[in-house]
């Protein structure tokens, strides 16, 4: 594997982890928004990732890299409550809520920080490791 299919794959990962942190960031900003309707209601994003594997030009060795194939909706229900004083309540006093999770939401967040972190860190190496492949030639 070379130097170059490595920071695509690292990068392909961080490109990934970012839209994992935007995800979550609207859900959380989105956690208790109220709406009159259940079809109105926020519902939870969640991106859906696959890996994607390339042979290389030489067909020595394999490369890989995440692919975003999209965002999806939370096919969780949602959260009906009993407000009839609440001005978006419908005509029976319900009133409906997201059915954002702010738990899971958190502990994905640091999962996907956790993970960017470790690209991160994969870059850095790499780079190091061409510092002293360079070093060698001197």
């Amino acid at each position: 594997m070379s130097f170059n299919s490595i920071y695509e794959t690292s990068g392909s990962a961080m490109r990934a982890q970012v839209m994992r942190l935007d995800t979550i960031a609207s859900n959380l900003a989105n956690a208790d928004t109220a709406a009159s309707t259940e079809a109105g209601a926020y519902k939870a994003l969640k991106p859906v990732f696959a890996a994607l594997y390339k042979q290389t030009a030489d067909s020595q060795s394999l490369s890989a890299e995440v692919q975003m194939l999209g965002i999806t909706s939370s096919d969780k229900p949602v959260d009906m409550r009993y407000e009839p004083n609440n001005p978006l309540a419908n005509q029976d006093g319900y009133v409906y809520y997201s059915n954002v999770n702010v738990l899971e939401e958190m502990a994905d967040m640091m999962s996907a920080s956790r993970s960017y972190q470790t690209s991160v860190e994969v870059m850095g190496r790499v780079s190091s490791m061409q510092q002293s492949v360079l070093r060698l030639g001197q």
